[in-house]
């Protein structure tokens, strides 16, 4: 698939999906945000892609937030629909069955930073700067900021980076438990290729369900521990468990098939 923004390139089991906007600090506009969401739903039912990495192009962004120019002179109605279309794409890459990990080059501001707290793994370099800053547009998070970060720092220090559009450092954001990892720049995407493999040598359906049970322990429609029941009775249905089970007690390294 041909895209105008993003750039998509593959091995070794992993999808390395590039924001190329770099002359908009890879801000995000309507067409964007329609890509990635195509990208990730492509790589749904690619077999041979087993984690997708997300970064942006440039030295100076991950992504520096949305395209102010495009949506200054929406309405109440247009304004809620392109925060409906934002949750349809995030929640998508929050529920890939492949995981997925935000390697952030830079800025990751607004839309950029809900994306990154979209993904299940993210790794920074150590010149990142993270934020909110809708409240100084009169705006506040549209794409799942307010209920992500949350989720991931806590209410108290949520709301004061909601409130007040302060912009945080990589390193604060790795103390705070925003970020798995901070690197310098030149390792970035190494350490990010490094976490994958470690992936990717694990039963692919498992890791599909652990992904299930951890967005469910956030997920008030259910219950995380049910979903944990049911989901690990699922596992000793597949061939990937019987292989895991026989190598270790022949004491050598699974061959998974993801069956």
């Amino acid at each position: 698939m041909n895209y105008e923004n993003l750039l998509a390139g593959f091995h070794d089991g992993i999808l390395t999906i590039t924001i190329n906007r770099a002359d908009k600090l890879n801000a995000l506009n309507k067409k964007t945000v329609e890509e990635i969401g195509a990208a990730i739903a492509k790589a749904q039912i690619a077999a041979d892609v087993r984690v997708i990495i997300i970064t942006g192009a440039g030295q100076k962004a991950f992504i520096a937030g949305a395209d102010i120019s495009e949506f200054a002179d929406y309405d109440e109605k247009e304004g809620a629909l392109m925060a409906a279309r934002g949750h349809a794409v995030f929640n998508a890459i929050e529920k890939s069955t492949k995981p997925v990990i935000a390697a952030i080059n830079g800025f990751a501001l607004g839309g950029g930073c809900e994306l990154a707290m979209a993904c299940h793994i993210r790794v920074a370099s150590n010149n990142a700067k993270f934020g909110q800053p809708e409240v100084k547009l009169g705006l506040i998070p549209g794409y799942g900021g307010t209920q992500r970060l949350t989720s991931l720092i806590g209410k108290t220090k949520a709301m004061e980076l909601l409130m007040t559009a302060d912009m945080i450092t990589a390193e604060e954001a790795l103390q705070l438990g925003l970020l798995n990892a901070v690197t310098v720049p030149d390792l970035l995407m190494n350490k990010c290729n490094e976490i994958a493999g470690k992936i990717i040598q694990q039963a692919p359906l498992a890791i599909a369900s652990i992904i299930r049970c951890v967005n469910a322990f956030d997920d008030n429609t259910k219950n995380g521990l049910e979903e944990e029941i049911k989901e690990f009775g699922k596992c000793f249905a597949t061939k990937d468990f019987k292989e895991g089970a026989t190598a270790f007690l022949e004491k050598r390294k699974a061959a998974f098939a993801g069956e």
